[in-house]
């Protein structure tokens, strides 16, 4: 299950470190610049080939659908960042890299099955850039891993992708609360109800694990304010509403 949406589909679903230098960076940027520096990073991965170029094309065009809120491509950009910062502890950081492109890159909010799709894309359109069986295979492994972001104890380049996908659990307090103020967004046919209730059931598993994060980097640095921030947003979803005065 998605840890961005709260239950099966359409349903939703993720401080940085203490200081910058353990916090990938976050912020507003035009969308237009965000795309051009995610062109250049696709094209530094995959090659400048016309197929690894026209690939990168239809991942930018997937994760600019206008139906995201938070699945867009500042996510993407932010989730790059976060695995660079995790890069010393991945065994393969271009695979890793590769699995953030495409984790996301089918999302209709339906959890579970994007990542399935997402996988399938990834073994559709990484051959036509030139990529070797090994590497197709276990970048479309990883983004299946992502659906649960619970990778086995030795999957050392799962441990990574998933680390950097719920590292927005670890924003600041404000940017948390714009994150899952995005996330809610993406559903508008689910009802206030329905939503709190998913999204609390999600929050609860994620913190049913015994650690969040599955990188000695991410448990260092994201661990303690993410758990505060998934908390207080639980708090949050299960308060009661507000009673309405009778008029007088």
């Amino acid at each position: 299950m998605s840890s961005h949406e709260p239950g099966r589909a359409p349903a939703p679903d993720h401080d940085a470190g203490p200081g910058q230098d353990t916090a990938p960076e976050r912020g507003p940027a035009p969308e237009r610049g965000i795309a051009t520096r995610l062109e250049a990073a696709w094209r530094d991965l995959a090659g400048t080939s016309p197929e690894a170029v026209a690939v990168g094309a239809e991942l930018l065009g997937r994760w600019s659908e206008p139906h995201r809120r938070y699945h867009t491509l500042a996510h993407l950009e932010h989730t790059l960042r976060a695995a660079d910062l995790l890069r010393d502890q991945a065994r393969d950081p271009d695979r890793v890299r590769y699995a953030i492109w495409f984790h996301d890159a089918v999302y209709e909010g339906v959890a579970g099955r994007d990542e399935e799709e997402g996988a399938r894309l990834a073994e559709r359109l990484l051959p036509l850039t030139g990529a070797e069986p090994a590497l197709v295979r276990e970048v479309a492994r990883l983004v299946g891993v992502t659906a649960s972001h619970r990778p086995s104890r030795w999957d050392a380049d799962g441990a990574v992708v998933c680390d950097a996908d719920l590292s927005v659990l670890a924003a600041p307090a404000d940017e948390y609360l714009a994150y899952a103020t995005a996330v809610r967004a993406e559903y508008p046919h689910v009802s206030d109800a329905d939503f709190r209730s998913g999204r609390a059931r999600v929050l609860r598993s994620l913190l049913s694990a015994r650690h969040l994060f599955h990188t000695p980097f991410g448990r260092k640095h994201w661990e303690p304010r993410a758990r505060v921030n998934v908390l207080a947003e639980l708090d949050r979803l299960e308060a009661p509403p507000p009673e309405e005065l009778p008029p007088p």
